[in-house]
This record gives structure tokens, sequence and C-alpha cells, in this order.
């Protein structure tokens, strides 16, 4: 495993410190990774997203008047509850 050395403010210590007590970690060094590994799973995901987006079809501009339906339709599902 590689090693890596970072300097944090005395603030963001204090709190890294603090979050590594209250979600059970037993070192900083495990807190942090956790927190990179959840950063890349999310750029993942938000990545997989996009692509899926781009794949799904035809294009549709999502302009005002696509809000105004979208408001027009979310209103009467609404009324109708």
């Amino acid at each position: 495993m590689a090693t890596m050395n970072i300097s944090l403010p005395d603030d963001m210590k204090a709190w890294v410190d603090q979050q590594t007590k209250a979600h059970g970690y037993a070192t900083t060094s495990e807190y942090v990774r956790a927190m990179i590994r959840e950063r890349r799973d999310a750029i993942e995901k938000l990545r997989a997203a996009l692509l899926e987006g781009i794949a799904s079809g035809n294009p549709q501009p999502a302009d005002d008047a696509y809000f105004e339906h979208l408001r027009a339709t979310i209103g009467r599902r609404t009324a109708a509850e």
C-alpha cells in the first residue's frame, strides 16, 4: 500500500478526527480512504447515468416551455389526489 502525507489546518484536522470517532473508524486513514471510495463511486454512478442519458434517444430541450408543461402536469396530479 502506498503512503500519502497531507497537511491540514487545525480545524480540518479536528473535524476529521471527530468524524473518525463518530463513524467508528479505527484510524483517520480508514476514514479518509472511505471518503475517497464514496467520492469515486459517486462520480462513477454520475458518469454512468450521463452515458445512459446520452444513449437514451433524441434529446429534448429543457427550455421554459418544458418546465411549464412539467409544472402543469404536477399541478394536475396534485389536484387529482
